[in-house]
C-alpha cells in the first residue's frame, strides 16, 4: 500500500494528523529529528520513518524515496511551520528568511522531491499544507509569520492548477492551537483565555481539531476537492463575536 508522507510527524498537528489517518487505515512513513520520539510513534503506528533535519542537503530527497520504497506516494502533509510574533522594528531579514524557509520554501521542495512519486499513485494523491488565520484577519506582531503563510496559501492554489488532475493540494488555516509550537504564547493562562473568547466559538483549536480536517484532505472522501484554503478557526477569520 502506498504510504502518506508525514513531515513534523512528532508532536501537535503533526502527531495528531499521523493518528487520524491511522484510524482511518491510511500506511504512513513519518519524518522528524526527534529520533527516540520518531521511533515510538512509527512503532505504536506500524509506520515507517526518516530521521531528518530538514536544513541538511539531501533531506527531503532521502524521505521521498524512503516513502515510496520505489513506488508511488498517496499523499503528502506538511506540518512544520514557525511561530515568530514580533513588531515590524523589531524584525530582521533573518527573520523573515527564515520564516519564509521553514514555512513556504520547505514545503515546495518537499513536494517537489516528492512529486515523480505522488503522480504514480493510482487514483490521484493529495497534499495538505499549513498557512494560518493570521493571513485573512490581520494581526498585530504577525508580519513575518502572515507574509510567509501567506505564501503558502499562494504555493497552494499555483500547484493545484499546475498539479491536477493527479495530484490534489489543498491548505489548513488554523487558528492559534494548543500545540508544543504555541507553548509559550499559552503559558499564561489569563492571555490563553483571552485570546480563546476571541472567536465566535470560544476556546482554543486543539490538534485534533485540525487533524480531522487533515485525514479527510489527504483521503480519498475529497477526491473532488483542490486549490482549498479551509479555516479550522473557530470562526476567527469570517465572524464578529456578539457584543
Amino acid at each position: 500500500m502506498a504510504k502518506i508522507l508525514i513531515y513534523g510527524a512528532t508532536g501537535g498537528i503533526g502527531e495528531a494528523s499521523a493518528r487520524a489517518l491511522h484510524a482511518q487505515g491510511a500506511a504512513l512513513h513519518l519524518v522528524g529529528r526527534k529520533a527516540d520520539a520518531l521511533a515510538s510513534l512509527a512503532g505504536e503506528l506500524g509506520a515507517s520513518y526518516t530521521i531528518a533535519d530538514l536544513d541538511e542537503e539531501g533531506g527531503f530527497a532521502r524521505a521521498a524515496e524512503e516513502a515510496a520504497d520505489g513506488g508511488a506516494i498517496a499523499g503528502l502533509v506538511f506540518a512544520v511551520g514557525t511561530i515568530n510574533l514580533k513588531p515590524l522594528s523589531r524584525l530582521t531579514r533573518a527573520d523573515f528568511e527564515r520564516d519564509y524557509l521553514v514555512n513556504a520554501l520547505w514545503a515546495a521542495q518537499a513536494i517537489q522531491a516528492a512529486l515523480p512519486a505522488l503522480a504514480k499513485h493510482e487514483g490521484g494523491s493529495a497534499v495538505v499544507l499549513f498557512s494560518s488565520v493570521a493571513v485573512a484577519q490581520g494581526f498585530t506582531g504577525h508580519a513575518s509569520i502572515g507574509m510567509a503563510k501567506g505564501a503558502v496559501e499562494g504555493l497552494t492554489r499555483s500547484l493545484a492548477a499546475e498539479l491536477a488532475p493527479k495530484v490534489r493540494v489543498n491548505c489548513i488555516a488554523p487558528s492559534l492551537t494548543r500545540t508544543p509550537l504555541a507553548g509559550k504564547l499559552l503559558a499564561n493562562p489569563q492571555m490563553a483565555d483571552a485570546i480563546a473568547a476571541m472567536h465566535p466559538l470560544p476556546r482554543l483549536g486543539e490538534p485534533e481539531d485540525v487533524a480531522h480536517v487533515v485525514a479527510l484532505l489527504a483521503g480519498p472522501h475529497a477526491s473532488w476537492i483542490t486549490g482549498q484554503v479551509i479555516a479550522v478557526d473557530g470562526g476567527r477569520s469570517t465572524l464578529r463575536n456578539k457584543g
